[in-house]
């Protein structure tokens, strides 16, 4: 390795297609409290906690393999005397003499928790100057900038943080915990407005045959091409977000009962013509709309029965809820 990437400013470690450390920087090996040579040749999860191995297997490498890269994963590592270093991590796969890598960066995030810190700080002096005499107004601006520039670095670095913590890593929609946020303010507006919306559950048809029969990779790339499909044919005000598994939520707003099935329907139909993750695969779907006297959790359950309804009644389809109790 050269002397640059040996002490560049960020970490580097290179890695078999089965995890083994072949190359590690200086940079890296002293983040982490080690000597180059005693992490060499040892396996990855050597720098990690049990959750973050976990998280590695969940995650970094069904994603580098299905796609090639990783970009900014938020991430720990594991120091010799066993401390949590918080990094963002860039990998890339790669293949050297016929056989599979992994190259990876990573940066230290420990930066925020300084910025802080020294907000904090500013905040304090700021607050006695502004009780100090006339005499004292050219210091207060200068670390009154000085506070403002650190305040939007939080901004800026909280931003991410909660994009990453709302955002699924494998099909890049937002995830559950978004999801129930958008739900609960949709619902908290129908209640002042009475701006109708509803909601539909998109769940694919036998997805446990697509793993059984070609593999988890395949069935992660089904799941993305989903999403992918799922979000072009939404509209712009449209919450898609992966529920969890194989099920997908969409709140469309100022959709009245007739708009959500019409909608359901074309979802429904496009996904049976496209080809997903190299698959034909259907979906069924469970549609409900909002009432007056529906909370957060009626409206999923109502949604939910629909969802059962479509399954049961032989998948491929979409059902209302309010379908549900109307005689034949």
């Amino acid at each position: 390795m050269d002397t640059q990437l040996d002490y560049a400013p960020c970490g580097y470690f290179s890695i078999t297609g089965t995890g083994v450390i072949r190359s590690v920087n200086h940079t890296l090996a002293a983040m982490l409290g080690y000597e180059s040579q005693q992490l060499l040749g040892q396996h990855v999860e050597t720098m990690m906690s049990v959750t973050n191995k976990l998280f590695f297997h969940t995650y970094f490498y069904p994603y580098i393999q299905l796609y090639g890269h990783v970009k900014e994963m938020y991430f720990s590592l594991r120091t010799l005397d066993q401390q949590d270093v918080p990094v963002l991590l860039n990998g890339v796969q790669m293949e050297r003499d016929g056989e599979l890598a992994f190259d990876c960066v990573v940066v230290e995030m420990r930066k925020r928790i300084e910025h802080e810190k020294d907000i904090l700080h500013t905040k304090t002096k700021l607050e006695e100057l502004y009780r100090a005499t006339n005499e004292a107004n050219q210091k207060l601006e200068l670390l009154h900038a000085e506070y403002e520039s650190k305040q939007q670095e939080l901004l800026r670095l909280n931003q991410q943080l909660d994009a990453l913590a709302s955002t699924d890593p494998l099909t890049g929609l937002r995830n559950r915990r978004f999801f129930q946020e958008q739900l609960l303010t949709n619902i908290a507006l129908f209640q002042r407005t009475r701006q109708p919306f509803s909601l539909l559950i998109v769940d694919i048809d036998h997805f446990k045959t697509i793993n059984d029969t070609h593999g988890h990779p395949v069935g992660d790339a089904v799941l993305s091409s989903l999403a992918h499909l799922l979000q072009s044919m939404s509209r712009g005000s449209d919450i898609v977000a992966r529920y969890g598994g194989e099920e997908f939520v969409l709140i469309a707003p100022n959709s009245t009962r007739d708009n959500a099935k019409l909608a359901a329907e074309r979802f429904r139909t496009q996904i049976e013509a496209a080809t997903l993750g190299g698959c034909q695969v259907t979906v069924s779907i469970g549609v409900a709309t909002i009432t007056p006297s529906d909370t957060d959790e009626t409206l999923l359950h109502k949604a939910d029965q629909a969802l059962y309804a479509s399954k049961s009644g032989g998948r491929n389809r979409v059902t209302h809820a309010a379908d549900r109790a109307e005689p034949l």
